[in-house]
Parts: structure tokens; sequence; C-alpha cells
């Protein structure tokens, strides 16, 4: 299944006979298709406001103890939401967030979007073509699976650079462009006041609580373990996947232990094969999903890694460090 962008943002769709894409078709039915693309708002409403409690919480940890270990922890989890957040946004611009297309829109901005400095707006058209053109050297998300495998020193130095912010600053300075850099343009205006409304408010809320320093938490978790997730992320969903060429695949869906949701994939970002097989299916019912195509033997040599996102990385470091000399 290809997505095209129309004018207006909307997609639209060209069949393609891929054998992944006829075998999941004819294994479900469809009311079972119907089922999972029924909306059950009240649960993206737990979604979208878990990330923001677990935001809270981690800032409340370490406020009321304050150490090295809350203040990494507390980076960690809200680097982590954070992504949760895009997913969100990424959830929004796809209009399956909400069944209703005002609220949805509003809550993929201004609950998700604006806060982590990006835009459903621009977001969207340049989604819809990595969904149009997923792994062709037309995908705009080409660059970040393309380079694997890699040796182990250059993962860890691409980490490292995650971490330490270096990648943070990079995508600073790209926000900066698309927002307060295009403040005389409408949709950038937009923007820049949806980022700085969002964050003073945050901060704001931080003042009124007490503790305000532990905003530089959000900023610090933004510039780095927001940056590594992503990237991991960006990894396991397409990185050294076997077939550009079938939608079973040229995308990968990534088994997660509870503690890997919690710190590293939340928001069932990690049931991407699934998401691209039927881009409409909200993010809750991916699970579903996934378990129909598992019983119904679609899987079965299906790009899906059951051993977590350890598994994928050792497979992306696996180039051999060339001999000295």
């Amino acid at each position: 299944m290809i997505e095209v962008s129309t004018p207006d943002s909307e997609p639209t769709l060209e069949r393609h006979t891929a054998a992944g894409e006829v075998a999941w078709r004819e294994a479900l039915t469809r009311d079972e298709i119907s089922s999972l693309l029924e909306f059950e708002d009240w649960r993206s409403w737990v979604s979208v406001l878990g990330n923001w409690a677990i935001v809270f919480a981690a800032m409340a940890l370490a406020a009321a103890w304050p150490n090295p270990l809350t203040i990494v922890l507390a980076i960690f989890l809200i680097g982590a939401r954070q992504l949760g957040m895009a997913v969100m946004m990424h959830e929004a611009s796809h209009r399956s967030l909400f069944s209703n297309r005002s609220t949805n829109d509003w809550v993929g901005q201004w609950l998700a979007a604006y806060p982590i400095w990006t835009d459903t707006t621009t977001y969207r058209p340049y989604h819809l073509q990595h969904h149009a053109h997923t792994g062709t050297e037309r995908d705009p998300d080409l660059g970040l699976t393309t380079p694997f495998p890699i040796t182990p020193a250059s993962l860890r130095r691409k980490f490292w650079r995650d971490l330490s912010g270096q990648t943070g600053m990079k995508f600073a300075r790209g926000s900066f462009k698309r927002t307060i850099a295009r403040f005389d343009e409408p949709a950038g205006r937009r923007a820049a006041i949806g980022v700085v409304v969002t964050n003073a408010l945050l901060f704001a809320v931080t003042w009124i609580a007490g503790a305000p320093w532990v905003f530089l938490l959000w900023v610090v978790a933004w510039l780095t373990t927001n940056t590594f997730v992503t990237r991991v992320r960006a990894i396991a969903e397409h990185a050294l996947t076997p077939d550009r060429n079938d939608p079973l695949g040229n995308t990968r869906t990534t088994r997660l232990t509870w503690w890997e949701r919690l710190f590293i994939g939340p928001n069932r970002v990690n049931y991407h094969l699934e998401h691209h097989l039927l881009m409409t299916v909200p993010h809750y019912k991916l699970p579903a999903m996934h378990a129909l195509l598992q019983e119904r033997g679609v899987l079965e040599h299906a790009c899906v890694e059951p051993h977590g996102y350890r598994a994928i990385l050792r497979n992306a470091a696996s180039r051999p460090t060339p001999a000295a000399g």
C-alpha cells in the first residue's frame, strides 16, 4: 500500500500487489479491519495524559529527592515521554488520534507537537512521503537507516553525540529555522507561538510547584535522551530490513519488555510493521492487529524481532572493525 499526499494533505491510496500485502489482506476479514479502525478516544486520552503524568512524576521525584540518580532517571523518563509525544503527533498527522478532527488536530499540536518544538502541520506532508516511498531513494527518512551495519565503535560515537547533546543542538537549530526564524510566515508564526506558549506554561507549572529548576530536566532530556531513543527507534523500524519492495519486509516490528516500553519505545511505537500495513489503525489497536496476523501465520516470515532493541542494535553494529595498518 502506498500513501500519497494530496494538496490538502489528505492521503490517498494506490494499491500494489506485492505478495506480502495480498497475504495480510486475505488473512483479515472486512469486519476485523473495520474493528481495528474504530476509535476508542478514551484510550488516546490515556496515552496523551499518561505521557504527561510520567513527565510530572519524574520531575516530582527529582525535586523531592535531588541527587544524581533521580536526576538521571528523570532525564531518561522524560526523554522517552518526549518521544511518546512525537508518537502522538504522528498519530494526529494520520488523523488516527481522535475521532473528532478538531480534537485530533488540537491535541496533536498543543499537547504533543508544540511542547517538543515541532509542528504537525509541517510534519504531516513530510511523513506521508515516508509512507509513500518507504525504503526507496525518495524516502525522506532514508538517511536515518542506510548507513547500517556499522562498527560497534561507530554506533557508540553516535550514541555519545546523542547523550552529550551534540545531536540535540542540531535538532534545536533545525527547529529554530522552522519556527522562530519563520515568524513572518503564518505557519512559522503559529508554530513559534505554540512552542513558546506551551513551554512557558510548563515552566510556570514548575515555578508554582516551587521547583522551577526541574524545567531544566525537560530541556536537557530534549537535547539528550530524546535524541538517543529517537535514534534507537529509527534503527529498529527500518534499518537492515530484508526487502524494501515487500510490505512485510521493509518495516520492522520489535517485541519489547516492559522496561523497554518505559524507557525507549512508548505508546506502541514498536508495532511499526502493522502501522505501515494499515496506517490509520489507532496505536492502541496495533497489538491486536499484530496478534491477528501472527495467529493467521502472516508474520511467519515477516520482519519481526522477538528479542527487543538489544538484538537489533547488536546487528546494527555488526560490521567488523577494520584492521589497523
